[in-house]
């Protein structure tokens, strides 16, 4: 991943869990804030040290960066974005890692193709309303 597309300063992961929203399943968490200042987006990659020693860890994060980097054609610009890597994702091959990672990404409203914006709470209400998704029980 080139050095202009990461997220290398303490500061700069702190901004975006401070600031940012996010989104999550069982195996990735993604953390994205809005940049004003033009330019593509960043990523960060966290992999705790309860996921396993170095050499997992460094695995983890080498996967998710490969996949952002074959996917980076589709995500928007002006967002900085960090993706936490949990223990279940370890399980994974690479490319059920990949559709998770971007199921993750497309439910954030971070790629191009996604139907709304970052933060839109478009399909949120399940409990029964089928104009906003939900089932027509309700």
């Amino acid at each position: 991943m080139q050095r202009r597309l990461r997220l290398r300063s303490r500061k700069d992961f702190r901004r975006v869990y401070r600031d940012g929203r996010s989104v999550a399943n069982s195996r990735f968490v993604v953390y994205w804030r809005p940049r004003s200042e033009p330019g593509p987006f960043r990523l960060g990659v966290s992999a705790s040290a309860r996921l396993g020693k170095a050499v997992v860890r460094n695995r983890a994060r080498r996967m998710v960066k490969e996949i952002v980097r074959l996917n980076a054609d589709k995500l928007r610009d002006q967002v900085d974005l960090v993706i936490i890597v949990r223990k279940q994702a370890l399980e994974l091959g690479f490319w059920d890692m990949e559709k998770s990672v971007l199921h993750l990404l497309r439910k954030a409203g971070l790629t191009r193709d996604a139907a709304h914006g970052p933060g839109s709470d478009k399909g949120a209400d399940r409990r029964g309303n089928p104009a906003k998704g939900g089932g027509g029980n309700g």
